[in-house]
């Protein structure tokens, strides 16, 4: 696939040795910045989460050993699925799957950078390596993200609203209904034709140009994408089953509404704007749900642990990013 021109990614000219020298150190001195600092909120939200629980005197189940590794590959499994919808979007441009993980698993480490400037920056300069038009890549970073929040909230709230009843909505308005209204501007983007109309809009008046018409999944391929986005939840949340039965008495018929909470917990954290924080929008969400079926106290300290085991399943992301990336050729890699 070609870029317009005003898209097209211009052929670099010849770098002197010097230059290349001083881009080289540069880069080097921007890569251990980034590291420290990525360590550095790593570490107090490590330190955090350990102290919220230290008061619990739990004792260690070799369970968590296996929801931390869910955990962690839950990003890895979205970072394959994320890799087909670009080989969708430019089928001339190869990437394997081990390059699309290795990726995807550096933007999700990238996240403990403020806000999501650290993710999508990651993969569009991986784009501008591997000679994919950013535009594209920005494109698919929207789809992820809406594909995610498809996943989380539709089947949490028919799962919920079949085992609690409506009445979890008028006790909980805004929280459980909130992210309804993401869906709304979710289906805009599923819609090819909408979404490109819905671009175009500011690069017309800003940029004078418009997006190519292939940038766009077709209705049936976003479709496929939405339904495949929903295996990683479902890791997820078998992880998240996994911690609920070390802490509480939970039988067959709670596993399934404990999952889908975690995925809903996921999608409103990304809302946080409009909800309350509380214990922090994914514990309170957490927590407002399995309180329901289980004491608020052991609700608590479910949502506690499973921030604890996320957050080191981090650090498991961050080791396949490391094995993976040596399959990737030097000149490309992230």
């Amino acid at each position: 696939m070609t870029d317009s021109s005003s898209f097209a990614n211009g052929e670099s000219k010849p770098v002197a040795r010097g230059g290349l020298t001083v881009r080289r150190a540069l880069r080097w001195t921007v890569t251990v910045l980034v590291i420290a600092v990525v360590g550095m909120f790593f570490a107090l939200t490590l330190a955090e989460n350990w102290a919220d629980l230290r008061a619990e005197n739990l004792r260690f189940s070799p369970w968590w050993l296996l929801a931390t590794a869910c955990f962690a590959a839950a990003v890895a499994v979205t970072g394959s699925a994320w890799g087909r919808i670009i080989r969708w979007l430019d089928p001339s441009v190869r990437v394997s799957s081990s390059e699309a993980v290795a990726v995807q698993c550096l933007s999700w480490v990238l996240k403990y950078i403020p806000g999501q400037v650290g993710s999508v920056t990651n993969k569009v300069l991986w784009a501008g390596k591997k000679g994919i038009s950013r535009t594209l890549v920005l494109i698919s970073f929207v789809y992820e993200h809406v594909f995610l929040l498809i996943a989380s909230i539709v089947p949490a709230l028919v799962v919920l609203l079949v085992s609690l009843g409506p009445g979890i909505l008028g006790e909980n308005f805004t929280l459980m209904v909130a992210p309804l209204l993401v869906l709304i501007p979710a289906a805009a983007v599923v819609h090819a034709p909408t979404f490109r109309r819905l671009l175009n809009i500011p690069l017309r008046r800003i940029l004078k140009r418009t997006v190519p018409a292939e940038y766009f999944l077709t209705s049936r391929r976003a479709t496929f994408a939405a339904v495949e986005f929903l295996l990683p939840r479902a890791i997820n949340g078998v992880g998240f089953v996994l911690i609920a039965a070390t802490v509480s008495d939970i039988t067959p018929a709670h596993w399934l509404p404990f999952a889908t909470t975690y995925a809903l917990a996921g999608a409103v954290g990304l809302l946080a704007i409009l909800v309350p924080s509380g214990l922090g929008v994914r514990e309170a969400v957490i927590v407002l749900v399995l309180s329901q079926y289980i004491p608020a106290p052991e609700a608590i300290v479910i949502s506690l642990l499973s921030r604890l085991l996320a957050t080191i399943g981090d650090a498991v992301v961050a080791a396949i990013y490391l094995i993976v990336r040596r399959t990737i050729p030097q000149e490309i890699r992230p």
